[in-house]
């Protein structure tokens, strides 16, 4: 007898079709449920511990230029999808799986906040804090000196700034009635970017470098008061290259065990947004008898206390709604933010960094 198919071609093809049409449809549910998966881990890594693996912690860092890809890739497959008819289910998928992950990301960075720039009235007891990437000296001293003045900065953190950089922004900064004294760790001088220097208001008292363990592959600054004061750090975590991963995470975890003391600021480079920051943090009891969240060991990150953490720091050559918040002020819980801003008028001053400030006030 005959095969059924064999006698009916036409049955035949039906068949073949039918049948090349159901693997088509389940590869493409699976291509969906994959690219699905895959934009949940991005938006969230946190969920699956992936917050400081490599690419995820890429990835999840910029958040604001992702959602944007997003939007303008998901609007691509919309308009594809209108004139594909046989992918229009697929595509379509897509498009909302992508708008779905727009959305979830403006989300967070609307709950972070994007600028909160009002200052409280300063109190003598109160500490400005000032930092700026400036990218191997690419700042100038007039620059640097200009702003700290302008914003009568009592700390200024200065990432892969040199030594004789720091002495000049420190001698202008004294001419102009801002006594800042200087101090830089230099890991080595064939690169300034593995230098890293503080200014130090004479007015907060004397303080001492005590090589208290630092960052591994750029240094951090670490200056004790002698008189009681908070122990100040400025900060150069290295980035999370894929080469440098490990080196990335040790700075952190470095990081974090700074921010177990019950005095202290950290300001500067960290590398890393709120979402890197993920699981080294935990909580305090305040002396009002408040329980609150710390973000790095039982330090609170001053962008996110006043609705900015979702600014980007880096790079200038991009809006700062698109770029990453990887700059930061950090403070123990004996500190209260009356005052943060990413400042947005430096961008052609030389550095691919923005700099922050921060007004800290003795909690109560």
């Amino acid at each position: 007898m005959l095969d059924a198919r064999r006698a009916h071609p036409a049955a035949a093809r039906r068949h073949a079709e039918s049948y090349c049409d159901r693997v088509a449809r389940f590869f493409a549910a699976l291509i969906v449920l994959a690219t699905g998966a895959l934009l949940l881990a991005v938006f969230w890594p946190q969920l699956l511990g992936l917050q400081r693996a490599p690419v995820f912690a890429q990835a999840v860092s910029l958040r604001g230029a992702g959602a944007a890809v997003a939007l303008v890739t998901a609007l691509i497959l919309t308009v594809v999808a209108l004139l594909a008819a046989p992918a229009r289910r697929f595509l379509g998928s897509l498009a909302l799986l992508l708008l779905a992950f727009t959305v979830a990301n403006v989300a967070v960075l609307t709950d972070r906040g994007f600028g909160s720039p009002g200052f409280e009235t300063a109190t003598d007891a109160d500490i400005t804090v000032l930092s700026w990437n400036t990218l191997g000296d690419a700042v100038s001293t007039d620059a640097i000196a200009q702003l700290a003045v302008e914003t009568g900065a009592d700390v200024v953190a200065l990432p892969e700034t040199t030594e004789q950089l720091a002495d000049d922004v420190a001698a202008a900064a004294r001419r102009q009635g801002l006594p800042l004294s200087a101090h830089t760790v230099a890991y080595d001088q064939v690169a300034k970017a593995r230098s890293t220097s503080i200014l130090i208001s004479e007015d907060l008292g004397p303080y001492v470098f005590t090589g208290d363990a630092t960052t591994s592959v750029l240094p951090s600054v670490v200056a004790t008061s002698t008189t009681g004061g908070p122990t100040l750090v400025a900060v150069h975590a290295v980035a999370p290259i894929p080469s440098e991963i490990m080196n990335w995470r040790s700075d952190l975890f470095t990081l974090q065990s700074l921010c177990q003391n019950p005095n202290v600021i950290l300001a500067g480079d960290f590398n890393s947004t709120l979402d890197a920051f993920a699981g080294l943090g935990g909580t305090v009891t305040l002396p009002d008898g408040r329980i609150v969240s710390t973000d790095l060991g039982s330090c609170r990150d001053a962008a996110e206390q006043t609705g900015s953490a979702a600014v980007g720091t880096w790079p200038t050559a991009i809006p700062a709604i698109l770029g990453t918040p990887i700059d930061h002020v950090l403070a123990s819980t004996n500190w209260r933010v009356s005052g943060f801003r990413v400042v947005g008028d430096r961008d052609g001053a030389g550095s691919d960094h923005r700099p922050v400030l921060a007004q800290l006030t003795p909690a109560v």
